[in-house]
Formats: structure tokens, sequence, C-alpha cells
């Protein structure tokens, strides 16, 4: 692979304590225009943190491409000045995955928003990583087909993001992740060539890299064109709402209907804490019950009916208090606002929260939110659940008020401990919102050194210096203070000698 530009080690990156000189700002601007060129200290804090706002760090600079030679240009001016490169999507991120380091130059992706093929013959859609999830389907909607992974941020949460993150979502349990529909993309490597991995065909020869590449949250190159796997719409759906008296007869429904070879495109859970401020921000007429399950089923219209009778019938068997299916469309749509909104939801009964990504079994999920519940009362803190049943994603929301930091630090805490029960009963410390920079201490309790030393590898045969997105993904040397909680810079961090990485 020719370098065209000088190259640099992980120990020769730069790392300046504030905005970059103003003639190498001028030179990024001469790339992307004056306009998408971002430097002044206040315009710079919008992108100091992603969805999760606990971590914040300033970038020395942040730069909008337009198109696959912007980036090119972008990443080269980079590395000839040995400067760590942060990638960015549309910044709803929960796990710190787009947090920037400091001096760093932040590559937002959000003007590259063009969908550029579109081949119904043999089911993909080419676009720009700026696009947006939703908009896709909007797109390919009216000729029958979608775009199936749908996290509950898909009306504002970009391809490129859900890419590095392996995003999931409610209709993943049938359908797959975002992996399961990525058949190639385009991407900037770390001395500025391009590369297309994949392509729009069901199993391109060779190693797999696009499955490499998707999940590895930025740390291997820059995404700049994704080729998705587009599917015809179902023939019909079937939704049904449940309710339960407690978490535990909504659990045992969950793992009969998946016992019985019921494979349901979406089963939702939902506490207390998660139903009261759905009904309170999206009106839906739901119960005050201890526990609820969304459930779709679809596919040909025999089939969903069948589908959805033998799963009520499992419900009513577990202990369904109340089974209720939507009258129309609009009916059901309003569901499933109520539960994608149940996240921002949460904000009208607690001031701050903090969201968990881990995974365990199906069987387990009364024991562990068992667990969860008596963890919140030795910290003294609420926990609201909304999650992906049917695949054991779990999504506990810790409730706090930041104006307190020493429950703010309780919150953190407990979220740690959460991701602690999650690994004791099999599972995984994230299912969807990725490692990034909040669960990076807590790698080397789920892998072991050796491990992690080749998960490495495969990064620096893309990228040699480390120089996307430092400080993500990988904990640090225990002697660099890299432990779970709030993260504390180390003084030669503070002085721009140095930073995690």
């Amino acid at each position: 692979m020719k370098q065209e530009t000088p190259g640099a080690t992980q120990a020769e990156l730069k790392q300046p304590a504030g905005p970059l000189p103003d003639p190498l700002v001028s030179r990024f601007a001469a790339v992307v225009g004056d306009a998408y060129c971002i430097h002044e200290p206040a315009q710079l804090r919008t992108y100091e943190s992603d969805g999760l706002a606990s971590f914040r760090v300033t970038p020395g600079v942040v730069v909008l491409p337009a198109s696959t030679e912007e980036v090119v240009a972008c990443v080269k001016l980079a590395r000839e000045a040995r400067l760590p490169i942060v990638a960015r999507g549309s910044g709803t991120g929960l796990s710190g995955g787009a947090l920037p380091v400091p001096g760093c130059v932040l590559i937002g992706l959000s003007r590259m928003r063009r969908i550029l093929e579109v081949d119904y013959d043999n089911a993909f859609i080419r676009v720009q990583p700026g696009v947006i999830n939703l908009d896709v389907s909007k797109h390919i909607g009216p000729q029958g087909w979608y775009y199936a992974p749908d996290p509950s941020s898909q009306s504002v949460c970009s391809i490129g993001g859900n890419v590095a993150e392996n995003s999931g979502g409610a209709h993943c349990l049938k359908y797959g992740f975002t992996v399961n529909h990525t058949l190639g993309m385009r991407m900037v490597l770390h001395d500025g060539s391009v590369v297309d991995i994949g392509g729009p065909v069901p199993d391109a020869p060779g190693y797999d890299l696009a499955g490499v590449i998707v999940g590895s949250e930025g740390l291997l190159g820059i995404v700049t064109e994704v080729v998705l796997r587009i599917l015809r719409k179902p023939e019909a759906t079937r939704t049904l709402f449940a309710t339960f008296p407690s978490n535990t007869e909504a659990a045992n429904a969950v793992s009969a209907i998946i016992a019985s070879g019921i494979v349901p495109a979406a089963i939702e859970m939902m506490d207390t804490l998660a139903i009261a401020a759905a009904k309170a921000a999206t009106g839906v007429d739901w119960p005050d019950v201890d526990s609820a399950l969304l459930m779709d089923v679809d596919g040909v219209t025999e089939e969903c009916e069948h589908t959805s009778a033998v799963a009520v019938e499992l419900a009513r068997k577990a202990g369904a208090l109340e089974i209720r299916v939507p009258r129309d469309a609009a009916e059901r749509e309003l569901m499933w606002k109520g539960r994608k909104s149940a996240f921002a939801a949460v904000g009208r009964i607690a001031r701050n929260y903090l969201v968990q990504d881990g995974v365990i079994p199906r069987s387990e999920i009364a024991r562990v939110l068992q667990e969860i519940a008596q963890l919140g009362e030795r910290f003294g803190l609420r926990v609201a659940n909304v999650f992906h049943a049917g695949d054991g994603n779990l999504h506990p929301l810790v409730l706090f008020d930041g104006r307190d930091p020493a429950e703010e630090k309780k919150a953190e805490e407990m979220s740690g401990e959460i991701l602690r029960i999650c690994l004791k009963h099999g599972g995984s410390i994230t299912g969807e919102h990725g490692v990034g920079a909040d669960k990076a201490p807590y790698m080397g309790e789920m892998f072991t050194e050796q491990d992690l030393e080749t998960m490495q590898l495969v990064r620096c045969a893309f990228d040699p210096a480390g120089s996307f997105n430092p400080g993500k993904v990988f904990p640090s040397p225990r002697l660099c203070g890299d432990r779970p909680g709030l993260y504390q810079p180390h003084p030669t961090e503070l002085s721009g000698e140095a930073w995690r990485a």
C-alpha cells in the first residue's frame, strides 16, 4: 500500500492542548470550505461529547467533508501534522464512541447524506454514511421495500454510526443486526488511501473484512460509502401488547414464546418506570402495571395469524393480566412510538440517567432484573428497564440527579456493577451501543490479555499508528489510571503531553 505522506508511530502523534494553529486550520478550511471548518472555541463545544454527555473533551478542529475525496484530503493533512483523528456521525452514540481526544481532528460525516444507488433487482442500496437510518426505508418504502435494522434513535442516527457500532434495534431479533445487512463499504485508511471492501453480492470472495469493520467503532478507518441489503416488506404484521404482574411473569412469557419455535420480529419488555415515562411522553393508553411486553410477528398472513394466536396463548399461560391487539395501523404505530420514545421519555421522571447495554441469556432475564433491583436498593437509586427481551439485550437506565456529584458517582458505580452482573450470568458488556470510552475499563473483565492483544493486532493491520479514535475500546494500562467510574485525567493529559491510547 503506497504511503503518500510521512508515517507516524503512535508515540509520535501530537496532541495540542487547545485549538490548532491558524495556518493548519486554514489548510483544512481550504479542503472543506470555511463554513465547514469549525475552530472557534465556543463552536467546538458542540462536538465535545456524543449521547453520553458525562464524558466531554474539546477537539482541536472539526471538519465537515462532503465527499470521499475531501475525507482523504483531511486524513492526509492530519497525518502530515501527526494529529489523532476521530470520526463522528450524528452524535447519538451512548458509549462515548465519538468522544474527541484533546487537539484531535474530528471529521464529521453529517453532510455526506446522498443516496447513491438503488438496485431492486439485486436488493441493495448504496448510501453515504451521513444518511439517516429511517430515511433509507422512507426512500424505498413506496416501492414495497425497507431496511431492517431499526435502532430506537433511527429517526436521527446515521448509517455510518450504525456501521461503527453494529447497531441493533427492536426488529433485529428476527432479521439480524447491522452486520447482517452490510454487504460492503468504501473506506479511507490511515494513509489516505481508499479501499472498496465487499460489494453488492451475497458472499464476496476472500476474507470477510466487512464483518471486521462493522462494529470496529471507528478504529480501523473512515467509511464513506455503504452498500446495504434491503428487504421486501412482509405481507402482514401482527402486534400484541401484554401486561404482567411482575418482570418474572413477563420474562417467563418471553422464554416460552421463543422456546415454542416462534421467531418474533420483535419482542420488547418495559417495567413500571419505563411505562410511566412512555405514557407521559406519547399519550399511549397503557395501564399502570409492573411489566409489559410489546411483540411483532410478521410474514405471510396465514403464518402471522397462527403464530400470534400461539403467542397470545403462551402469554396467558405465563400470567398475562391483559392482552391488547391494536385496532388499526395508527394504534400500532402509537404503541411502537411509546416503546421507541422510552429513552428520551425517562427525562420526564429524572433529571439525568445513564443507560447500560449488557447482554444476558433469555433464561436469565427474571433473575438478572431482580439482582439489578436489589442493586438499586443498595445504591439508593431508581432503575427503569426497557429492552430487547427477545435477544437478552438489557437497557437498564440508572436515574440520578447530576447536580449532586456524589449521586452521579454512585450512578457510575452502579452501572459498572450491572455489567458485572451480566458477565456473571454468561453475558456481555455490550450488545449494540459499543464499548467506546465508557466500557473500555471493563474489557479486561470480559477478555484475557491474549484476547485483547489479538484484537490490537487486527487494529494495527489497518492503522499501525493507532491514529483513528485513540483511547476507545481497549483499556489503558493500569498505571495510566484506567479504572471503572468517572474518569479523572492524568496531569500529562491536561498538559497536552499524552492521551488515553
